[in-house]
């Protein structure tokens, strides 16, 4: 029973994250504005995904535990080159590759700085969604922000745990998983609030 749940879990979630940025591209496309997207929250969960998965490569987990996040990070960077486009913004994106590039190389300089960055993870994945809150908060609209994508995510975190506590039982992967689905649970509830508060006025 337990392989089988485990396959369940890890086939589930690749085929959940292999479209999971689709609708938030679509709307963002569709619109043609980024409205209600925050970009600090997007730059925040790319940092993230990059840490969680060199992280997962340094330590040489199998990758069935982190297959989707290239397929996520791919996705992210799409996301952002629309959103800088559509703000006007699109020189930046030399300067976030850059940065992220470098950062890539130098998570692994050290065993300390990894780890180091890993504990970190956890704390940036939390801010990028709570950056997105505010966004949420402040402008009372949902704007083009994708309901699905978010309740996706949400998904995905729930499976992970599943898989976390069935294959390497890393306590600082399984927090950031577990803050992850409080988090995402949060931010799709918040959507769907103000897209019912939007219908209603």
């Amino acid at each position: 029973m337990a392989p089988a749940l485990l396959d369940l879990a890890h086939w589930s979630t690749w085929a959940v994250c292999a479209v999971m940025k689709l609708p938030q591209l679509a709307a963002v496309l569709a619109a043609r504005s980024a409205r209600g997207v925050s970009l600090g929250s997007l730059l925040l969960e790319l940092a993230g995904f990059l840490v969680f998965l060199r992280y997962q490569i340094y330590y040489g987990y199998p990758l069935q535990t982190y297959l989707e996040y290239p397929i996520i990070i791919a996705q992210d960077v799409i996301l952002l080159l629309f959103i800088l486009r559509f703000s006007g913004n699109t020189k930046r994106a030399l300067i976030y590759a850059v940065t992220f590039w470098g950062g890539w190389y130098m998570l692994t300089l050290r065993k300390w700085i990894i780890d180091l960055a890993m504990n970190l993870c956890t704390l940036i994945s939390a801010a990028s969604k709570l950056a997105q809150l505010r966004c949420l908060w402040q402008t009372k609209d949902s704007g083009q922000v994708s309901a699905l994508t978010w309740s996706m995510s949400a998904y995905t975190s729930a499976t992970r745990i599943v898989t976390t506590v069935m294959t390497t039982n890393d306590l600082a992967v399984l927090t950031r998983f577990i803050t992850m689905l409080i988090l995402n649970i949060w931010v799709t509830a918040t959507i769907l609030h103000y897209r019912k508060t939007k219908k209603t006025d």
